[in-house]
């Protein structure tokens, strides 16, 4: 009660061996809901994982998509081990607040992930006003 975000522990054992960026699998799938409706979600990591060396690369997933939900993470210390059911990240739902600002596109981001973003638009500031 009160918890803005939902913990997500790893569903596998997971060795990081470099330093690159790696995506550990979750045995959830989107789209995230909330109240019965689909919505947007960042993903973030527990402050508690930053503190054994490992850094999850914050993410953000689409109300549209509905593949497996994966965190990016990464160490700069290697090797570091993440045991099976690992709480290493939250999930944070979000609504969507650009609805009808934005043009609809005509694919949806279904299972497509890291990089499919849609349609893109521009927004603009009329700057007859300079902000106070």
């Amino acid at each position: 009660s009160g918890s803005l975000g939902l913990d997500l522990a790893t569903s596998i054992d997971c060795t990081l061996i470099d330093c690159k960026p790696q995506c550990i699998p979750m045995e959830i799938k989107g789209p995230v809901t909330a109240g019965g409706q689909p919505v947007g979600a960042l993903l973030i990591g527990r402050s508690s994982a930053s503190m054994v060396g490992l850094t999850v690369i914050t993410g953000l997933i689409d109300a549209d998509y509905t593949g497996q939900i994966q965190i990016m993470a990464q160490t700069l210390f290697p090797p570091l081990l993440i045991p099976a059911g690992s709480r290493i990240a939250q999930l944070i739902p979000l609504s969507q607040l650009t609805r009808g600002t934005l043009p609809l596109g005509e694919q949806q981001c279904g299972e497509g992930g890291f990089g499919l973003t849609g349609t893109m638009a521009l927004l603009t500031v009329d700057l007859k006003h300079c902000p106070k």
